[in-house]
């Protein structure tokens, strides 16, 4: 699939260096093609390695992307140069009064927290609200998913003992579901979070569907509205390495942090950890894109409701 970005994004040049179709702009004006408009709301602090995370996901299928990234205008972070979200950035208010195919809301590292202390707690629900009539099929990520089912659906998400870490297998259900077409009866992903969603509180809602879930990870992949929400908890865009730097980042820090599970082979850190879900989670970005944005988003932007 061809992603269409801007010229000198600096994520274009690694997606190119690993044979990824990236078309620049001036090439996408010259097809007569409606290309898909995706919005990434960018929640992570290191948002470069999110931006080419998510944009490999979406790299497998032959659909053409129009990305746009926002970023919060109500908490700028630290961790990316101001000059890279002047550059290749948008708030709320520059497109909210647009429609998109598709929009997804990363996970945030913030999750400890009360979601009504967020700094973009207010801004981030006008953007949830937002979503319901101005996008097509909006994709929660992590935290993303959890404020998303407490935003629209009242769910309270539920401290762990102790950090989930490392990679889980999971279980589908609901195998006619085209989200989860392809999938095997048990697939891997990544977590890195300190909370949960609730099975039963999710089981009290009768327009939510659980689609995938784990003995250890819980309620992991739900479904609302026809595919019009889709919340979920884990990082299936996560590079095979991602884990490897957050743990040596924390052990650096001196902070008290396990091994992520199931990730080193022998849980020996010098080794190069195995690679168990890109599979899926590459299915699961394709399914999204094809069965929930493309084939159900009108050809006029502008008849989203």
């Amino acid at each position: 699939m061809p992603i269409r970005v801007q010229n000198d994004l600096p994520a274009k040049k690694i997606m190119e260096d690993e044979n990824i179709f990236v078309m620049d702009e001036s090439r996408a004006m010259s097809q007569d093609i409606r290309p898909l408009k995706i919005a990434i709301l960018n929640l992570m602090p290191l948002k470069e390695d999110t931006e080419v995370q998510l944009m490999r996901s979406l790299s497998n299928t032959p659909l053409q992307i129009d990305i746009t990234f926002l970023t919060t205008a109500s908490y700028v972070g630290k961790n990316t140069a101001k000059s890279h979200l002047d550059n290749f950035y948008l708030t709320f208010d520059d497109v909210k009064n647009e429609k998109f195919d598709g929009l997804i809301i990363t996970g945030a590292p913030v999750e400890l927290m009360e979601f009504k202390d967020v700094a973009y707690w207010d801004e981030l629900c006008q953007i949830f609200e937002w979503s319901v009539t101005n996008v097509t099929s909006t994709l929660h990520l992590c935290w993303g998913a959890q404020a998303g089912l407490y935003y629209h659906y009242g769910i309270k998400k539920v401290m762990l003992d102790k950090k989930l870490f490392g990679i889980f297998p999971h279980y589908v259900h609901h195998r006619r579901e085209p989200l989860v077409r392809g999938f095997d009866d048990r697939f891997y992903l990544p977590h890195s979070r300190y909370t949960a969603i609730d099975a039963d509180d999710v089981a009290k809602h009768p327009d939510l569907t659980v689609l995938a879930d784990s003995d250890v990870a819980g309620v992991t992949l739900v479904m609302a509205k026809e595919g019009r929400q889709i919340f979920m908890m884990g990082h299936p865009e996560y590079d095979r390495v991602t884990l490897d730097a957050e743990y040596k980042r924390d052990v650096a820090k001196g902070l008290d942090i396990q091994l992520p599970e199931n990730y080193y082979p022998g849980d020996n850190t010098d080794e190069k950890p195995l690679l168990l879900w890109r599979a899926h989670g590459n299915t699961l970005y394709t399914n999204w894109l094809n069965y929930y944005v493309y084939q159900i988003t009108p050809y006029v932007i502008g008849d989203i409701k």
